[in-house]
């Protein structure tokens, strides 16, 4: 019994991302460690938290996660989707879902809190560099500086913050998380 439960727990831990929806890219470039992609125009709920970043991104998730699981003008409840973005902002950090496709400004209901915005980010080009575990501040740290050698070395120049992109839920064990560092570029 006790090692069925061990396979039970393992197989939920390392459920793939793939299980909810990613925004879709082109991959443009792959170089040793990182590549470049272009993304179409998403639609994304964002919400800007003072704080450090596992405080902001608690904190931001949980407001996020209160407008798509109802906590809007219609009592609506939107797909989650992955990555959850967190993205340095002044002395704290924006937190941001991306809608899932096919939804648009005008078919979202609007939150019921006033501390959710909803945008449009238009088409971009982003650098990316993905590695596994918990993503520590260091690991961030690390990463970015990792991504921002490998643009330098392609003749590419950041055009803003790196952002940390986490794709599993909670449960998943370290070795199967999914994170990525993004840019965009120039």
């Amino acid at each position: 019994m006790r090692k069925c439960l061990a396979i039970v727990a393992l197989a939920l831990a390392t459920a793939p991302a793939g299980a909810v929806e990613e925004p879709k890219f082109q991959r443009l470039a792959v170089w040793d460690n990182c590549e470049l992609r272009a993304y179409a125009a998403l639609v994304v709920a964002e919400t800007t938290i003072a704080a450090g970043r596992d405080a902001a991104g608690n904190a931001g998730f949980r407001r996020l996660a209160g407008y798509i699981f109802g906590g809007n003008a219609s009592a609506e409840k939107i797909a989650m989707t992955a990555p959850v973005l967190e993205t340095p902002a002044g002395d704290g950090w924006t937190i941001r879902f991306t809608m899932p496709e096919g939804h648009t400004l005008a078919t979202l209901p609007k939150p019921d809190d006033a501390k959710v915005n909803m945008q449009v980010v238009p088409p971009t080009k982003l650098a990316v560099i993905r590695f596994s575990g918990w993503a520590s501040d260091a690991d961030f740290a690390d990463k970015t500086r990792e991504l921002m050698s490998c643009l330098a070395a392609h003749g590419l120049t950041a055009a803003g913050p790196a952002a940390l992109a986490q794709y599993n839920p909670p449960w998943t064990l370290g070795p199967w998380r999914r994170n990525e560092v993004m840019v965009e570029v120039r």
